[in-house]
């Protein structure tokens, strides 16, 4: 396995656009947190090869092993703010959208609100935070991982699902490429929800979802409505919680 480094001029090259301003870094505590050290403008992009206090959701730790995960975090501040909750909706499609082109499969689908996830487990997690007057998105996925280097046994990667090892510079490209051009149409008006759907393993299946209030429901998930809130069949929209997939 050859588990090249990230490269910042591959990364420049590659990209077709001025939109995007990535720099690589070897060691961050966060790259969530590195974007706010400095004066953030549309596209900033931080990779890092290591972090040493990656977080998901609810400020849960995420692990990764150095050289082997896609690491990023970017700055957007989309106009249309009343719909913001779109945004993790939007980068899980151009996640799974990149991952199912560059492996040549349809493996790859999105969870309910901010994963990426495939027969053999989680491959990509998802982190939206407001900040200032727009938002920094997180994204961190395993992409060469082997079993034995994953965080907890739920979790999964590129190589473990498809046998692929992809170049981690190419797959950022692929992904903020993706994501602009996903962006750049939602904010015109385009209709997003019929591509979320076919893309969506939560639609259609039986879900618990726990609360924040620290409650839980369950019941049968049929779809998205116009703000990303995930509707249930009993008629109940929900917009912020934790997503078990029952069947």
């Amino acid at each position: 396995m050859i588990r090249a480094y990230l490269d910042n001029s591959a990364i420049s090259a590659a990209l077709v656009t001025d939109y995007w301003r990535v720099r690589v870094l070897r060691e961050v505590a966060s790259t969530q947190d590195e974007l706010k050290y400095q004066l953030v403008s549309n596209g900033e992009c931080v990779v890092a090869e290591f972090q040493s206090a990656g977080r998901g959701r609810l400020d849960r730790k995420f692990e990764s092993v150095a050289n082997v995960g896609l690491l990023f975090s970017f700055y957007i501040a989309p106009e249309r703010k009343e719909e913001w909750g779109w945004i993790p909706l939007l980068a899980g499609i151009a996640c799974a959208r990149t991952l199912n082109e560059m492996t040549e499969s349809r493996s790859f689908t999105t969870k309910w609100p901010n994963d990426v996830i495939c027969e053999s487990g989680k491959v990509a997690g998802i982190l939206c935070e407001r900040y200032g007057a727009g938002i920094i998105v997180g994204i961190g996925i395993n992409v060469s991982t082997l079993n034995n280097e994953l965080p907890v046994e739920t979790a999964s990667s590129i190589f473990i699902e498809t046998g692929i090892e992809l170049d981690r510079n190419e797959l950022l490209v692929g992904i903020l490429s993706a994501f602009q051009e996903i962006v750049r149409k939602w904010e015109s008006g385009h209709d997003f929800i019929p591509a979320y759907r076919a893309l969506s393993k939560t639609i259609g299946s039986e879900v618990q979802i726990y609360l924040p209030d620290s409650t839980s429901l369950i019941g049968i998930a049929i779809g998205v409505d116009e703000e990303g809130r995930l509707k249930l069949e009993s008629g109940d929209l929900i917009g912020s919680g934790d997503v078990v997939h029952l069947r």
